[in-house]
């Protein structure tokens, strides 16, 4: 079987090790392909180093080397670089930047300034933590740079900040007018991502941010199109449980782009492609959607096992749908 993924941040990336447990466990599912499908939206240039804070999430998630604490950056971490640029009154020291973390950004921007493209960076760095050995491929959503950009008003006026500046520095505390997906004009799909959704058996949408994850990658040109024509079945994990996130700031984000905060509302961002979605219990009964099948159970991913389970619920409705298909 070949699963495709679009995902993002620290929900998709537990998700994903969920699911990747689940396949693992079952053994006529074991040999099965995941494609992930990376937001690079978060993308930011700090210190003279390119950071992907989105891949390196999943990289660490997946390769058993992320801070589980904090959901994201490398376990047993230490900070002595980020001090010694704060003495040098090197800025941002909101950003927190350990000093193994600046070693993936240190050789990922070697990398690049030698004229490797973000796919073959990635590559080497995802084979560094042994997510080949799993039957996994990372593919970043594109080989252009594309930066969210925020736009906000506040005492200094109208302005547009990075996307990190407002989530991690502000935590979504100034309201954002809209967001803006800086390079997408330019961008287009990396090598492998447009066959990935094409030719999948399943494809499925982790509990990301709606709107700067998964809403990010589905601007590259041929994503949408992609998905609105592939014959397998979309099946997504919703990211709000009784219409708020479980961690970050998605009800900020769908503020800002004028949806509501409903289980609802999310599944409405994907009603030209989705074929299922999985809700929490309390919010089953109030979903009412023209053409997607919805599904009620528990969705907090308090640790891999229950990760596993809400991964392996999203499959198996993923599969009673191709059943479905295939009987009409």
């Amino acid at each position: 079987m070949r699963i495709t993924a679009l995902a993002g941040g620290i929900g998709g990336a537990r998700f994903l090790r969920g699911l990747r447990a689940h396949l693992d466990r079952t053994p006529d599912l074991a040999d099965t392909e995941l494609t992930i499908i990376g937001n690079t939206g978060d993308d930011i240039s700090l210190f003279g180093l390119r950071v992907c804070p989105d891949l390196d999430t999943l990289i660490y998630t997946l390769g058993d080397g992320s801070h589980e604490a904090q959901g994201w950056g490398r376990a047993d971490e230490s900070y002595r670089v980020l001090g010694e640029l704060a003495a040098y009154g090197a800025v941002p020291q909101w950003f927190g930047l350990g000093d193994l973390d600046f070693g993936t950004h240190i050789v990922r921007s070697q990398w690049l300034g030698q004229g490797l493209s973000l796919s073959e960076v990635t590559a080497r760095l995802a084979a560094r933590w042994g997510l080949p050995d799993q039957r996994i491929t990372l593919l970043p959503m594109s080989d252009s740079p594309v930066e969210t950009h925020v736009v906000v008003e506040d005492e200094q006026g109208q302005r547009a900040i990075h996307f990190q500046e407002w989530w991690v520095r502000h935590q979504a505390s100034i309201p954002a007018q809209r967001f803006q997906a800086v390079g997408m004009d330019r961008a287009s799909a990396a090598p492998g991502v447009l066959d990935a959704i094409r030719g999948a058996d399943v494809v499925l949408l982790p509990p990301s941010n709606p709107v700067v994850s998964i809403g990010i990658i589905l601007g590259v040109p041929g994503v949408r199109d992609a998905l609105r024509g592939t014959a397998a079945p979309v099946v997504g994990v919703s990211p709000l449980i009784n219409g708020m996130p479980v961690r970050g700031h998605a009800d900020a984000c769908l503020r800002a782009i004028g949806v509501d905060s409903t289980t609802s509302a999310v599944a409405g961002l994907y009603e030209d492609f989705l074929d299922g979605w999985l809700v929490s219990p309390e919010d089953e009964s109030s979903v009412k959607l023209p053409r997607a099948v919805v599904r009620g159970r528990p969705l907090l991913m308090t640790d891999t096992d229950a990760a596993a389970e809400i991964a392996g619920a999203a499959l198996d409705l993923a599969l009673e749908l191709t059943s479905r298909t295939r009987g009409a």
